[in-house]
């Protein structure tokens, strides 16, 4: 049976220079951040809908009239707190399209080029 030769070189780098800390108190804090990292990602945009450009656009806290960039058509998803209002004309002009209420989705079509959101609740309507 032969013996294990191990290397001048090498002999001293596998040694620790002093005591090792336990990881614990290093891989915890690290795993709370990885762990919340991707709930963070998962949540996406508030608002979300496919353009006439067959991509799909998002939105994050929309806030009033927004232009529809790509051209809004169909599929459309509302995660917002708020009422979306959809109009054929840009800058919200016209007469409203469609509505969409709060958490809902929907297909609105033919096409919508701007969207007006409202954060009034159902109580505060008259």
């Amino acid at each position: 049976m032969r013996s294990m030769r191990i290397h001048p070189g090498v002999r001293g780098s596998g040694r620790a220079a002093g005591p090792v800390p336990p990881l614990a108190p290093v891989l915890l804090p690290l795993l709370l951040l990885l762990a919340a990292g991707p709930a963070r990602a998962a949540a996406g945009p508030d608002f979300q809908y496919l353009g006439q450009d067959d991509k799909v656009h998002g939105i994050t806290a929309p806030q009033g009239c927004v232009a529809a960039q790509g051209g809004g058509s169909r599929a459309v998803t509302n995660s917002t707190r708020g009422t979306a209002t959809f109009y054929r004309e840009p800058g919200c002009a016209g007469s409203p399209a469609a509505v969409l209420e709060p958490g809902a989705a929907g297909q609105i079509t033919p096409y919508f080029a701007s969207v007006r959101f409202s954060f009034t609740s159902k109580a505060q309507r008259p």
